[in-house]
């Protein structure tokens, strides 16, 4: 966009007019307040007020939203505000603050969803991916292809010897890619400089014999920056070249302290997104969300996958991986989507017809890797053999008619 103005799209609820709720919404989050004011003036509102550019309307709903003297069915719409970049700037806080925080408060809602940020060029200040997909390739050696991907599992209580040892086993059955489970910080039983100092000689061993540098992304998220940028070092230190970052739990502060100091490739991981987005009236969609994240420095961005463990279906999985692939200024902002949750290769012929038949992207395995029945060598072969499957157009049956680590993937999951 080229204009000044930051468009952000509600789907709102209500007993009442959707048009007059968006009205109310662009007043109370700009100029206005609940009575007139006089220094209110047509010079401030031209320079500050939000306006409301659409409504679109969508069929009622009958549920419980928001506490309400009024009985259901409720009127549905999706509004566009225009808020004046003067009135925000490029903050990320402040667009937050103003088009976001303040909204859920309104009184005579019963369903309010942030669905998407239409944001002006003037946001592209922001530094964006450092590596994206591009230096992920780079970084594992995969030119091509899905990167393949798993998790240390038991997710917690391994000692760092332990962990070095599940590493060990990880590069010797092939994968590109090894992360430290999301709730592995800086535990007093496995201390983060600990483990990397148990794990990086294993990734040097294995890139020494081999060839092939596994790329390893070490969780290191503090709620204190510079914590967290101590634990930064000692990976860069150590010859690492990735993190795995739990972006709501450090917020934007966070992220954006250390994007403008790493070295490494920040592996996004969004655990706590599930409290914004799962009331299907309520919270912000993942469009809106990933964008912010995204802006502020994300490499990679786990999205979870076709039927995966958790909640999610499997379209809001699609949207998203389609999402982080749409470019927001720059093909360059563009992070590697990270498939992941319960996935074990029978999923891949699906994910890839799916999503637009892309390799672009990381196949994240844990258990599917771990548990299955012919060991961890056998988990990798058989989930890059579903993803030969998918590029041949076979399906997963013919494939492991002549690859018994896939057959035996399908008999115990498929």
């Amino acid at each position: 966009m080229t204009d000044d103005f930051i468009r952000v799209t509600y789907r709102i609820e209500c007993p009442g007019s959707v048009e007059a709720m968006a009205a109310k919404i662009a007043s109370d989050q700009s100029t206005g307040t609940f009575t007139e004011l006089p220094g209110e003036t047509d010079a401030v509102r031209k320079r500050c007020a939000a306006r409301v550019e659409s409504v679109t309307a969508l069929p009622p709903v009958d549920r419980p939203g928001f506490p309400t003297d009024t009985p259901g069915p409720y009127n549905r719409g999706d509004a566009v505000i225009a808020y004046p970049l003067e009135a925000i700037g490029t903050d990320i806080a402040a667009l937050m603050t103003v088009t976001v925080g303040g909204v859920y408060a309104a009184r005579g809602l019963t369903g309010v969803r942030v669905m998407d940020f239409d944001l002006p060029d003037a946001w592209s200040c922001h530094p964006g991916p450092q590596f994206g997909i591009k230096g992920s390739r780079r970084l594992t050696g995969v030119e091509e292809g899905p990167i393949i991907a798993s998790i240390i599992k038991p997710s917690l209580g391994l000692t760092p010897e332990d962990t070095a040892e599940v590493v060990a086993e990880l590069c010797a059955a092939g994968v590109d890619f090894i992360k430290d489970d999301e709730k592995m910080m800086n535990p007093g039983y496995a201390p983060l400089e600990a483990r990397v100092d148990a794990i990086m000689p294993v990734i040097d061993a294995h890139a020494q014999k081999t060839g092939k540098r596994v790329m390893y992304a070490f969780g290191i998220s503090s709620a204190d920056p510079d914590q967290m940028m101590r634990g930064h070092d000692h990976v860069v230190k150590r010859g690492g070249n990735a993190a795995v970052i739990n972006i709501n739990s450090i917020g934007p502060g966070g992220m954006s302290f250390l994007r403008k100091r790493s070295q490494l490739c920040l592996h996004a991981h969004r655990n706590g997104w599930d409290i914004l987005t799962r009331h299907p009236a309520l919270g912000m969609e993942f469009r809106a969300y990933q964008k912010l994240w995204r802006l502020m420095g994300v490499d990679q961005f786990q999205i979870n996958g076709i039927a995966a463990k958790y909640w999610e279906p499997d379209e809001s999985f699609v949207k998203s991986f389609h999402d982080v692939m749409t470019p927001i200024f720059s093909e360059d902002d563009r992070p590697l989507p990270v498939v992941c949750s319960g996935q074990w290769g029978g999923q891949a012929v699906e994910t890839y017809n799916r999503t637009g038949r892309t390799l672009d992207l990381m196949y994240l395995g844990g258990g599917g890797i771990h548990g299955h029945p012919m060991g961890a060598a056998a988990g990798v072969q058989a989930i890059r053999q579903a993803w030969e499957a998918a590029a041949e157009g076979l399906s997963l049956q013919d494939k492991a008619r002549q690859h018994p680590e896939l057959r035996a993937s399908l008999d115990k999951w498929g």
